[in-house]
């Protein structure tokens, strides 16, 4: 076992302690949560039928750990977004209560950032629009719906540059952004609704990742299959 902790990279090797399960069932198990509708007690079920006994909540352990690392190695090789951003919150259940997972898409579907809040108003929309620019930039257009929360929050970020967002409020051209959200949505469904803040913004990236990646949104070897990219992240 100890020979297996030498051959980790030294990010994993920090968060994953102790490993009694072989490397490779930890990144299976880990993917197979975050890129397909399936809850922690089918895959627990899933990895049983490969002859492989762990328990659903080291799987959950395993998700936790890990998407945080992934998260920050897939930023490094994100391609650039376009400048014509739709942008547009969703809901999640978390403790039998709604959250929001503020989303974007450039005009080619492509994801912009993401960022889960507690609450829906100007701060919350506020805070989304500066993680996004903080990552990729400013955008020169942001299409949202009528909300005025979220035309708040760009008002204020217009008070400041000299070259302001330009600013449209058309729901129908953030059709784009709410097929998307279908995605997203489709994952968490079976996950029975979150019970912690932390465990779910965790998740919700993990699945965000793979949506990017099969997306073609992760830089370098496209011919590589969409679980080849994912695995590349814990290199």
């Amino acid at each position: 076992m100890s020979k297996t902790k030498k051959t980790l990279p030294s990010g994993v090797g920090k968060v994953l302690k102790r490993l009694h399960y072989p490397f490779d069932v930890i990144l299976v198990s880990v993917r197979w949560y975050v890129a397909y509708s399936r809850s922690l007690r089918n895959l627990e079920e899933m990895m049983a039928e490969r002859g492989v006994d762990v328990d659903h909540s080291t799987v959950h352990r395993w998700v936790i750990k890990l998407v945080p690392l992934f998260e920050k190695a897939f930023l490094r090789h994100k391609r650039p977004v376009g400048g014509s951003w739709r942008m547009d919150e969703t809901y999640i259940k978390m403790g039998g209560q709604w959250k929001y997972l503020y989303r974007a898409v450039d005009k080619g579907g492509n994801t912009v950032d993401f960022l889960l809040r507690a609450r829906r108003d100007r701060v919350a929309a506020r805070r989304y629009f500066e993680k996004g620019i903080e990552r990729n930039g400013e955008p020169e257009t942001v299409t949202i719906d009528k909300s005025g929360a979220n035309l708040a929050a760009l008002d204020a970020l217009n008070a400041k540059p000299e070259t302001p967002i330009r600013i449209r409020q058309i729901k129908y051209l953030n059709n784009i952004v709410e097929q998307d959200h279908r995605a997203i949505k489709r994952m968490v469904r079976p996950m029975m609704g979150f019970k912690d803040f932390r465990c779910a913004r965790i998740i919700l990236s993990g699945i965000e990742i793979m949506h990017m990646i099969r997306k073609g949104q992760m830089k370098g070897d496209n011919s590589r299959s969409v679980a080849e990219q994912f695995y590349s992240l814990a290199k």
